[in-house]
């Protein structure tokens, strides 16, 4: 008789892209790649390709919610990660979901809650806007301190500090400051800094700081590196790694599937499978 295996299970909150390169088919896709049983809680859906972004609509709050409590009920995973939340009432349910004294009944698991990876997403590599403007306050202001881990780029991390990022010092400095605005780890995405030759990310945890490289890999789309790297921290954190070393392998992962992509209709697609 086949001995069925026990998978931990990792949650993806965030929005769905249709041209399956990014979003919640990124997230599924390195969370079966690395192990780990996904599901997930969809909060928009997009008409997209590697191209453009061409129509956004979103999924209402309440249902947001239902999706998180199903999931939660028979599925409880041991991490989560958000992706695009899109509106401050998405961002809201996702909150209470996870702060202590408002979760509804339904999601009451105790003292602890499950590592909390947060992937800023405010603009897609086309430049079209994922964030609505009066989102990014709650964000700040009611999820961020609520996670393990947020993972912005750089236009993200600059949104989140309030200036403009240019050198490795800047990012080392926006790692820390991120940490001591919203209590938590910083990952602070530098593989669209154009001042260093390497593809550099800098954690902070609010004990270590590391810089983390790896070769640049020339010539191929970014779309979906974000959300692959930090479902890959999901999935490493889920697997029962600290949080550095999640950090650490996963920053190795994402390289490997930026390096490995494939070709679908001439268009690049990172490939998050395989050695």
């Amino acid at each position: 008789m086949h001995k069925r295996i026990a998978l931990p299970i990792a949650m993806t909150i965030a929005g769905s892209d249709s041209g399956g390169g990014a979003g919640i088919q990124a997230d599924l896709k390195t969370f079966a790649a690395l192990g780990v049983h996904g599901t997930s809680a969809i909060t928009c859906i997009t008409a997209q390709n590697p191209k453009r972004v061409t129509g956004i609509q979103s999924v209402r709050a309440d249902m947001v919610r239902r999706q998180i409590e199903a999931v939660f009920a028979e599925l409880r995973p041991a991490a989560v990660k958000t992706g695009m939340l899109f509106s401050a009432e998405i961002i809201g349910v996702v909150a209470d979901s996870f702060a202590v004294g408002k979760r509804p009944p339904s999601l009451r698991f105790g003292a602890t809650s499950p590592p909390l990876v947060v992937d800023p997403v405010m603009v897609a590599t086309s430049g079209a806007a994922l964030l609505k403007p009066n989102a990014i306050r709650v964000l700040k202001e009611r999820l961020l301190p609520l996670a393990t881990l947020v993972t912005p780029n750089l236009d993200e991390a600059e949104i989140l500090v309030g200036r403009k990022l240019r050198t490795l010092d800047d990012l080392r400095d926006a790692a820390r400051e991120t940490h001591e605005r919203f209590g938590c780890a910083a990952l602070v995405k530098g593989g669209h800094l154009r001042t260093v030759t390497e593809a550099v990310d800098v954690f902070f945890d609010g004990h270590e700081l590391t810089v983390l490289r790896a070769r640049r890999v020339r010539g191929v789309s970014t779309h979906g590196t974000g959300c692959t790297y930090s479902a890959a921290i999901t999935a490493l954190l889920a697997l029962g790694h600290p949080l550095p070393r999640a950090v650490e392998l996963a920053k190795g992962h994402v390289t490997r599937a930026i390096a490995r992509s494939y070709l679908a209709r001439g268009h690049a697609v990172l490939q998050p499978f395989g050695n």
